[in-house]
């Protein structure tokens, strides 16, 4: 089978802008508020991935997941959805200050663990993440400063560069900075508890929420200073595995594993399919477990993701 590709799915969010647009020649809805986030592959009750090119057209990711699981996927985990979600997001401004709850946590809160890797594919000059707490910050020093809303001092802020990469497992404090374009590969979550949102109106004029008690039960207060990973992009993320691959033109790229599909983010370059179809800078593309070798036509970046077990 040939690549699979789906419709994107904008998402309207205070902190994005019309970057996508530019940067990626993506043709935004119009008449709407800034952009923040393209969802690229999705399996959520409120929101579906849907096939865009090809003989499985109008298909959603669901009805692939659950009709044509070994046809399609192969040899992989039980799971009522699909595991992995796939977004490019679009930050203009800060976002806020937030926290996913760990596997132990989640269900008492009534939420999903959210382990996620950032790919950095453009930054502005002088952004910077913030990632994890400064050494010497207490639970008793965050709560102090959350309750004087003045975070600056707890904070491990730090730039980031274009290729640079992080993990950011269930439990690490973090905010993107305004002016990046990242990649985000994550689980199939969408709980995310606000710990602080920089006293900013939302898209409706009034405060956003806060989860103030929720995010300090999740919070990893041991996790002090991380760092970006400087060579190529490689995590292990509990239920998916994330690989980036460089070609060069006429190399060929398939699934490392046999009998088990892979999802494919292009960073960079010009990828060919078997029957010439082109993808370029941003596509993201699923790869049935029977895919024939895709083809760099150009010097190519990209990102692999796996699922771990089954």
């Amino acid at each position: 089978m040939e690549p699979i590709t789906f419709q994107p799915l904008y998402m309207e969010r205070v902190w994005g802008g019309r970057e996508l647009q530019h940067h990626y020649q993506r043709v935004l809805p119009e008449g709407c508020g800034p952009i923040g986030e393209a969802w690229e592959l999705v399996d959520r009750v409120d929101h579906q991935s849907v096939v865009n090119h090809g003989p499985l057209t109008g298909t959603t990711l669901h009805e692939l997941w659950t009709r044509q699981r070994r046809e399609i996927f192969g040899d992989c985990p039980d799971s009522e959805r699909f595991p992995v979600l796939i977004k490019i997001l679009d930050c203009r401004e800060d976002l806020s200050l937030q926290v996913h709850p760990p596997q132990g946590i989640a269900a008492e809160l009534g939420g999903d663990p959210k382990n996620e890797v950032w790919y950095i594919a453009h930054q502005d000059e002088g952004a910077r993440l913030h990632i994890g707490l400064r050494e010497g910050v207490t639970r008793k020093v965050f709560t102090q400063a959350l309750e004087q809303a003045n975070l600056d001092a707890c904070l491990h802020s730090i730039e980031a560069s274009r290729g640079q990469s992080i993990y950011i497992p269930s439990g690490r404090l973090h905010a993107i900075g305004g002016g990046f374009l990242i990649h985000e590969i994550q689980q199939n979550s969408d709980t995310t508890y606000r710990v602080h949102d920089w006293n900013r109106m939302g898209l409706d004029g009034q405060p956003r929420e806060l989860h103030i008690e929720e995010s300090m039960k999740c919070i990893d207060f041991e996790d002090v200073e991380p760092g970006m990973t400087t060579g190529a992009c490689d995590h292990d993320c509990g239920e998916f595995r994330i690989r980036e691959h460089e070609l060069g033109p006429g190399e060929g790229i398939g699934n490392p594993q046999p009998g088990r599909f892979s999802l494919i983010t292009l960073t960079e370059g010009l990828l060919r399919s078997g029957e010439g179809r082109a993808f370029t800078l941003g596509d993201t593309l699923l790869l049935p477990q029977e895919s024939p070798l895709l083809t760099a036509a150009t010097p190519v970046k990209l990102i692999q993701t796996t699922l771990v077990s089954g």
